[in-house]
């Protein structure tokens, strides 16, 4: 196996790691704001819930983008694979290392700090407040970013 088939596999290995880890993090503060809030006011769980799994999406995304690569150097017709031994050129290793790399961060980042915005959506639903609507907006934006890493990630896999 050549250096640059390790380097893409690291790659494809730290966007699901890393990406998987931000969404975990970020599920467990919705869900541990959810317990909090169930105390004060339970008849939201609906708005909770919703909340709470917002921020996995960003480990969906490192999957998805895992899929598009992976797909495309398992492919035969895209002659990656010779004679049963996957050949990449250094370009295209290092390619592959940069969107793991990149959407593995964003995702981290993005699912945490997502978490966190929906961790304190949630307890102020919990106290009373109508700002379901407005949390959802503000939770949005850490999502952008994890979405324009994923959207780069797929222009990569086009250009490899």
């Amino acid at each position: 196996m050549t250096t640059a088939v390790i380097l893409a596999y690291l790659g494809l290995a730290l966007m699901i790691a890393l990406a998987g880890i931000g969404s975990a993090i970020g599920v467990s503060a919705g869900g541990n704001a959810t317990i909090g809030a169930l105390k004060k006011k339970d008849d939201a769980f609906g708005s909770y819930m919703l909340l709470s799994a917002l921020p996995g999406t960003q480990g969906l995304y490192g999957f998805a983008g895992f899929f598009i690569i992976n797909a495309k150097l398992m492919n035969p017709e895209n002659g990656y694979i010779i004679d049963g031994v996957m050949t990449l050129t250094m370009f295209q290793g290092i390619a592959v290392f940069a969107a793991g790399v990149a959407l593995g961060f964003v995702g981290l980042m993005s699912g945490i700090k997502q978490g966190s915005v929906c961790a304190n959506g949630i307890a102020g639903i919990g106290s009373g407040h109508d700002i379901f609507g407005k949390t959802m907006v503000l939770a949005v934006f850490p999502e952008l970013y994890a979405i324009i890493a994923f959207a780069a990630t797929f222009l990569i896999s086009a250009g490899i």
